[in-house]
């Protein structure tokens, strides 16, 4: 499975999205990144994937949107 063959939800992509911009200004809290991570485990879960290849595959979509 390639990084491209994830198909993630709106709502991951957009905690994921959340998370980074939380990183990048140095306010992310626990709380946050508690939910991707649940939201991601759920994801995984239910998707039949590995959560650390899609947890990787998730930031580089966020984070390295070109590709």
């Amino acid at each position: 499975m390639s990084d491209s063959d994830f198909d993630f939800p709106p709502d991951l992509v957009a905690a994921e999205r959340e998370a980074w911009a939380a990183i990048q200004a140095g306010t992310l809290t626990p709380e946050l990144a508690g939910v991707v991570q649940d939201r991601l485990s759920a994801y995984a879960t239910e998707a039949g994937v590995n959560r650390y290849r899609a947890e990787m595959a998730l930031k580089k979509t966020v984070r390295h949107p070109e590709g």
